[in-house]
């Protein structure tokens, strides 16, 4: 589900990362009016019913339909976001122009989301109001979930299933997206959280493997570098925007 977001030029799609939502890129959407005309999209499953069938390719699938609608794009992308970005670039390259891939890498087998999943089980849901939501999370997180979670009367909420979400992420432990990345050829930047959550060295053997690609590493980041770093986020796309022809 594609959100116009104003501007004008070349187009520019945002995706959010697992349980997030089009509307956690609402601090950006404004200077990246400099560059195009600008996106954000809910997948399939994060505000709206999920796919049949959980997998990669058919949030892609998905994906690729509302490119269609768009034209060529720059696409930026947050963790499941930027895996389903170049994974749309690999198979439909006329489709995109560019890619920003924010902490997320091609190899994550043998992890599951078991231990995860049970945490987001015993969230205390509804929280009662923000303020709760930001003493649970954090300032960051929090501010993450508020732009994702649903409001109604009792209070706040995951936007979506915690069995979906589970399903998506254990997926990525049975199964690797090199061949997928070997066959993106858009220029790339790659921006990685020192605290990132992918396996040690990935990204960097991303950047080895398109040595044309760029590569920044944000210091006291974790997996939320645009909220948690958004001015040095913001140097490093505005920069590699204005590189693209």
């Amino acid at each position: 589900m594609l959100y116009d977001e104003g501007g004008s030029g070349r187009s520019i799609l945002l995706l959010h990362g697992l349980m997030g939502s089009a509307a956690t890129w609402r601090r950006q959407v404004p200077w990246l009016h400099e560059f195009g005309h600008v996106h954000t999209y809910d997948a399939p499953g994060h505000r709206r019913p999920a796919p049949p069938e959980l997998t990669t390719e058919s949030f892609v699938a998905d994906l690729l339909e509302n490119l269609e609608s768009l034209g060529p794009s720059v696409l930026i992308g947050h963790s499941m976001g930027a895996l389903h970005a170049w994974c749309a670039a690999a198979q439909r390259p006329d489709l995109v122009t560019a890619l920003v891939i924010e902490d997320i890498a091609p190899d994550f087998r043998g992890r599951t989301a078991d231990d995860w999943a049970t945490m987001m089980r015993a969230w205390p849901q509804p929280f009662p109001d923000a303020g709760a939501v930001r003493e649970f999370f954090g300032d960051v997180a929090g501010q993450y979930f508020l732009d994702s979670f649903e409001r109604d009367d009792d209070g706040w909420r995951l936007h979506g299933d915690v069995d979906t979400f589970e399903a998506i992420s254990q997926e990525w432990g049975t199964r690797h997206f090199w061949d997928e990345w070997d066959a993106v050829s858009a220029p790339v930047l790659l921006i990685e959280g020192e605290h990132t959550i992918t396996p040690a060295g990935q990204m960097k053997q991303m950047h080895a493997r398109k040595p044309e690609s760029s590569y920044v590493r944000i210091e006291n980041a974790a997996h939320l570098i645009h909220d948690e770093a958004p001015e040095r986020y913001r140097t490093a796309v505005q920069e590699f925007l204005r590189t693209l022809r």
